[in-house]
């Protein structure tokens, strides 16, 4: 009985570690920029900068373009 119970317990924190190890990634900074042109086409873009519990420090852009249905 014991060793089923020790068991158990050792094979929980083997699938719980990683989880609490790892942490989340943490937004550093977002900065969102639209522009409508003349012909009104809008143009819009987005980055943003994402920081890792390692330390690993990620850019993202996104750029976008809606052209008006005609």
């Amino acid at each position: 009985m014991k060793n089923r119970i020790i068991v158990i317990c050792v094979a929980a924190s083997v699938l719980a570690a990683p989880y609490l190890l790892v942490g989340c990634d943490r937004q550093v900074s977002k900065t969102e920029k639209s522009s409508v042109s003349s012909d009104g086409t809008v143009k819009s873009t987005e980055k943003t900068v994402t920081k890792a519990a390692d330390g690993t420090v990620t850019k993202t852009e996104e750029s976008k373009t809606t052209a008006p249905n005609r």
